[in-house]
């Protein structure tokens, strides 16, 4: 199993005196850092117009990443395909892949927040169909060896050939998924798949049956199984006072970020967001006993092994973690990056075994 680094950039904090220009040259330095340490990945969110998340453009800061790394995979988490044009998003991703020599995790998804959609003038209550042609079109882009054509819904185009193509082939490439229309989808077109553990036991029941279903999916349409990977947010703790501290670090993220992202109204929630509004409602309600290895890694260094193997043995090749929440210190977030690394990782094998090697 392999280890990523992973941000969404979130500042909305009560009493915060950390400037969104500060958090992002952090962001840029725990990437790097991740890289020096032997992680696999640096996954880098995009948000737009609030503090739920500050970095607008992943793929810039994930191009500078490129220039000044050497090993890690750069991946946003995740683009909002619905936001952009396929074709532009198809272009930027390959040139990153030309010139990172072939790093590029790319992931996309949908967004959850409204607010991000309006100055685009984005259509938030299509976002489904928009995202799932915009899919199909970076598919047939990337994998093209003459000019391709599309008529869709959303999106016409004629005799197209992006210039410069990805080194990848195919081109690597993720669905960030909480529902079962994007398992189907990863599976149709073969991608591999990034999930949420918290909103897959919601969803599904556990991640094995997400394991299950993804598996299926692929093969239903003839493809082969590509990647399972899923996020997690996690914290070291080693007595009791410092379970409390990331427990209540742990809640007022849930309570001061994402409550205020995700839809929660019932009345105005469009259906492809249904499922949020149960998890909004137990987020409101949650409690520190409430945080499980569901969701979230809090212990010593055995407790995080111990989860993480039964994550492996679930059929998850990936996790990426996240490190940066809660309005976690720089240096403490450093530190915890180091301490996996050197504690946690050398008991599973991976991508920082054969760099270490």
């Amino acid at each position: 199993m392999d280890f990523g680094y992973f941000t969404l950039s979130d500042n909305h904090y009560e009493n915060n005196a950390r400037t969104p220009n500060t958090f992002v040259s952090h962001i840029l330095d725990e990437a790097l850092y991740a890289d020096q340490l032997g992680y696999h990945s640096a996954w880098i969110g995009e948000h737009h117009f609030s503090t739920l998340g500050v970095n607008s453009s992943p793929e810039m800061l994930l191009a500078f990443l490129a220039a000044r790394s050497k090993h890690i995979r750069l991946a946003p988490a995740v683009t909002v395909l619905p936001l952009h044009h396929p074709i532009r998003v198809a272009e930027q991703w390959a040139t990153l892949d030309l010139i990172s020599g072939g790093r590029v995790d790319f992931a996309a998804g949908r967004g959850y927040d409204e607010r991000e959609y309006i100055p685009f003038g984005g259509n938030f209550r299509e976002n489904q169909p928009l995202f799932e042609e915009g899919m199909e079109i970076l598919h047939k882009l990337w994998n093209a060896t003459e000019p391709v054509s599309h008529k869709g819904k959303h999106y016409q185009f004629e005799d197209i050939m992006i210039t410069p193509q990805p080194l990848q082939k195919p081109m690597s490439a993720y669905v960030a998924s909480f529902s079962q229309p994007s398992i189907e989808m990863a599976g149709r077109l073969g991608y591999g798949l990034i999930v949420a553990p918290f909103a897959a036991v919601m969803t599904f029941g556990s991640m094995a049956d997400v394991n299950k279903l993804y598996s299926e999916a692929c093969a239903k349409h003839g493809n082969p199984r590509k990647k399972l990977m899923c996020s997690y947010f996690i914290h070291f703790a080693d007595n009791a006072k410092e379970d409390a501290a990331a427990r209540a670090r742990q809640i007022r993220y849930y309570k001061e970020c994402v409550i205020a992202a995700l839809p929660g109204d019932p009345d105005n929630c469009p259906p492809s967001y249904r499922y949020f509004i149960e998890m909004v409602k137990r987020l409101q309600n949650i409690q520190p006993e409430n945080l499980t290895t569901n969701s979230v890694l809090i212990g010593n260094t055995a407790h995080i092994i111990d989860t993480l193997k039964k994550i492996e043995a679930s059929g998850v090749e990936e996790v990426i973690l996240y490190f940066n929440v809660g309005l976690k210190d720089h240096q403490q977030t450093k530190d915890e990056m180091q301490r996996f690394m050197s504690e946690v990782a050398p008991h599973f094998d991976g991508a920082h075994k054969r760099r270490a090697a």
